[in-house]
């Protein structure tokens, strides 16, 4: 277990249910405790979205016990990265954070086949910023 985390990333969509839950789980994952992870929304959802924990489990990542959380200005100031999916206006903007926006396609009411490509969209982009992060750390 390490100190201190390198840095701290806020993933936010709109019902914290299917982008956010799966790339924070592969974040997660892939950093362990090198890197704190949140994940929120503006409108979260009832439960994580089945088709997103299913093309999750497919891969080695269960998400299937998350629960979607709503977005906070205090989990926005607490993060050093806050990466949007059409979060839109709803999310809070900090001075000193880093801001991303990933527009990735909605999962929401679709069924495994569709959240697939969505799913190694994002494990792609978590590997790139896991990279950046670190790369940022040895500088």
């Amino acid at each position: 277990m390490s100190a201190t985390p390198l840095a701290s990333v806020l993933f936010v969509c709109v019902h914290n249910a299917g982008r956010s839950q799966m790339a924070a789980g592969f974040l997660s994952h892939l950093a362990g405790d090198r890197i704190e992870v949140r994940s929120a929304g503006s409108i979260p959802g009832e439960q994580v979205n089945p088709a997103a924990v299913e093309a999750m489990r497919e891969v080695g990542v269960d998400i299937a016990g998350r629960q979607p959380k709503l977005l906070t200005a205090e989990a926005v100031q607490a993060s050093d990265y806050v990466i949007t999916m059409g979060c839109g206006d709803a999310c809070p903007v900090f001075p000193g954070k880093k801001y991303l926006d990933w527009a990735l396609e909605d999962p929401a009411g679709k069924g495994v086949q569709s959240v697939r490509p969505v799913r190694d969209e994002i494990k792609a982009r978590v590997e790139k910023l896991i990279s950046e992060i670190t790369a940022q750390q040895e500088t």
